[in-house]
């Protein structure tokens, strides 16, 4: 339990020193994500949830843009998406690095 504890502690710490970071590219996706509602003359919020929807690499097929600049910008929201979940992933495996080190110092048997 100390070390699932420990993980999401350093976990929680660089998620938070990256929060500008993660802020700058959710402003991104939702800019995107506005724009390409514009085109498919989609509400707002409508636009948002297709776009997070997108970037989320969930998407359900409920909402589909069927203009190339619509398609196009879609294809754009998904990149910055996996840039995205990409960002979370490395942080996730550096503090489970930093965690597993300090449990088992090198040297010192499982």
């Amino acid at each position: 339990m100390g070390f699932t504890m420990e993980f999401l502690g350093n976990l929680c710490r660089m998620l938070f020193s990256g929060l500008p970071l993660f802020f700058g590219l959710t402003l991104i996706i939702s800019l995107l994500s506005i724009l390409a509602g514009r085109i498919e003359r989609w509400p707002v919020g409508d636009s948002l949830y297709f776009g997070f929807i997108t970037a989320l690499t969930v998407g359900y097929g409920d909402m589909r843009p069927v203009t190339g600049r619509g398609r196009l910008l879609s294809i754009v929201i998904a990149l910055f998406g996996l840039v995205t979940t990409g960002i979370i992933v490395a942080l996730a495996l550096e503090a489970a690095s930093q965690t597993y080190a300090v449990h088992h110092p090198a040297g010192r048997p499982g």
